[in-house]
């Protein structure tokens, strides 16, 4: 692996200095922990408009009755988003030396992602992926340029990584264009053949060579992406209660959906938290399981937003269906957070069939809230922060037993 001079450290806590043009050589994985830098952070910021626009638009499919086709245009688009980020994410993690052309790079590709939010709502409603496959362009030639510019400064297998990253990444997005060209009954096929070659890109250009991603820096990446769609959840069920409010709709109808949304994102936010990730970043095997799983945590964490304000329109009679399609709005994918978080890293700091029980168990229960009818939102509120309650006593107490001076053995 190819290392490179570092300038003098940063103040603690803050950006980087600036750097002239330099070689966009590597990064050793043993460095200390940095934090994500402001360029990173507005980064993530721009890509939940795209966000916001894919759980818009489920919600208007879900409240039309649309159900089917809305998740499976969601779970399209948001792949889309999902990839686009993660890809920038982990080339950051191991390339980003903060140079005039990397922060050229990285705001081309916000542009292209604010590209493809423009054009989300073509796709749901029109299937036209025009719009969305030219933002997807602009990102992913981005994101090339800087994979052919680290191959530059590389040598052997580590120069064969980065090319075989650009190659991967120009010809997929030459395979994308099926969703424009293809009749619309192949797209769904056509978009799954393409995911599936997208996710094995990374697994073939790293196979003689991993890059040099951090395992800290990578996990603070993911929660804070964690933390800004559960940021745009709150916003979104806060823009359906207001809308409720100001059309002098009862308040009584919408305070049970408000309390019970907040508790949701409230307990996702600490159920996400309460283990620190990066300890199961230790190779490429376990990286890519678990960045790959993060999409269903993502997808989820946004979809909750978007049940939430379906189970408001629902209320106030916007939305014409039952209300256990309402409830199910948020309870599925409430149950998917919880059981894709406990499968990617929870479990692994469990002990006890007590602890491992708690999250599967609860999005059982979670589920069973469906049925609830207008109490549905608030039953699952209370069943996670019961959850999270359990989890913190059943932590407390073994902690208290293994400190606990054990008495001596009888000599009797």
């Amino acid at each position: 692996m190819t290392s490179r001079s570092t300038p003098p450290p940063a103040p603690a806590g803050g950006p980087p200095p600036a750097r002239p043009l330099r070689r966009l050589t590597a990064r050793g994985r043993d460095e200390a922990h940095r934090a994500a830098t402001p360029l990173e952070l507005f980064f993530d910021l721009c890509f939940v408009v795209a966000v916001a626009q894919a759980g818009l638009q489920l919600v208007h499919a879900v409240a039309e009755g649309h159900a089917g086709e809305g998740i499976l245009n969601y779970a399209m688009v948001f792949f889309a988003i999902w990839w686009a980020w993660m890809n920038v994410t982990w080339f950051a993690s191991a390339y980003d030396n903060d140079d005039a052309l990397f922060r050229v790079a990285t705001l081309v590709q916000i542009a292209g992602v604010l590209v493809l939010a423009a054009g989300v709502s073509r796709a749901f409603d029109d299937h036209d992926f025009g719009v969305v496959w030219l933002g997807y362009l602009i990102m992913r030639l981005a994101l090339a340029a800087q994979w052919l510019r680290a191959a530059r400064a590389a040598a052997g297998a580590e120069r064969t990584t980065a090319l075989r990253y650009a190659a991967g990444v120009l010809l997929c997005q030459v395979g994308w264009l099926g969703l424009v060209l293809l009749p619309e009954p192949a797209r769904p096929w056509m978009f799954l053949a393409m995911a599936v070659a997208e996710l094995c890109v990374p697994v073939l250009a790293e196979k003689d060579h991993p890059t040099s991603w951090h395992p800290h820096h990578i996990a603070e990446r993911y929660g804070l992406f964690t933390i800004i769609v559960l940021g745009e959840t709150i916003a979104a069920a806060t823009v359906a209660v207001k809308s409720g409010v100001d059309e002098n709709h009862a308040l009584g109808e919408l305070l049970p959906i408000a309390v019970g949304g907040l508790l949701i994102v409230f307990c996702a936010w600490w159920i996400y938290f309460v283990v620190p990730a990066h300890g199961r970043l230790r190779s490429n095997r376990q990286a890519f399981l678990w960045g790959y799983g993060h999409y269903a945590i993502f997808a989820s964490a946004a979809a909750i937003g978007a049940g939430l304000e379906v189970a408001v329109e629902q209320a106030v009679g916007k939305a014409h269906i039952s209300t256990l399609s309402a409830s199910a709005a948020v309870t599925l994918p409430t149950a998917l957070y919880l059981l894709t978080v406990w499968a990617l890293h929870s479990r692994y700091f469990k002990v006890g069939i007590a602890q491992q029980a708690v999250l599967p168990v609860t999005a059982l229960l979670v589920i069973c809230c469906s049925f609830l009818g207008r109490w549905a939102v608030l039953a699952v509120g209370v069943v996670t922060a019961l959850a999270v309650a359990t989890g913190v006593t059943l932590t407390a107490r073994r902690a208290a037993r293994e400190s606990a001076p054990r008495e001596p053995a009888s000599t009797v």
